[in-house]
């Protein structure tokens, strides 16, 4: 398809009416879905609170090869921790592939 082509579909395309019935999803705008409170906002703050328990983590376990600390429950404690967060984030990142993958392959 050419250029001139494609013009002309995306031409017609913005003559298309919105779809009617869908409720209130019909009026969502951008500016809806994209606050900083949604799903994003919430994602972010979650992939940064894994990532500050990561960092404790390894600050503790490198205060202790030092031997600046002496308390081991702490440091085993906050490396179990580390890696408790970490599991449950694969295996949301692994859920949420795999549904993804299943609304793709839905057939319409």
């Amino acid at each position: 398809m050419s250029l001139a082509g494609i013009g002309a579909v995306l031409g017609s395309a913005a003559q298309i009416s919105p779809v009617g019935g869908l409720g209130g999803a019909a009026n969502l705008t951008a500016t809806q879905s994209s606050s900083p409170d949604g799903f994003g906002g919430a994602l972010t703050q979650a992939i940064s609170s894994l990532q500050q328990t990561q960092d404790t983590a390894s600050t503790q376990a490198a205060a202790l090869a030092t031997g600046q600390t002496t308390d081991e429950s702490t440091v085993v404690a906050d490396v179990e921790g580390a890696q408790l967060a970490m599991e449950l984030a694969s295996q949301i990142m692994s859920k949420s592939v795999a549904s993804v993958q299943q609304i793709f392959q839905t057939q319409v």
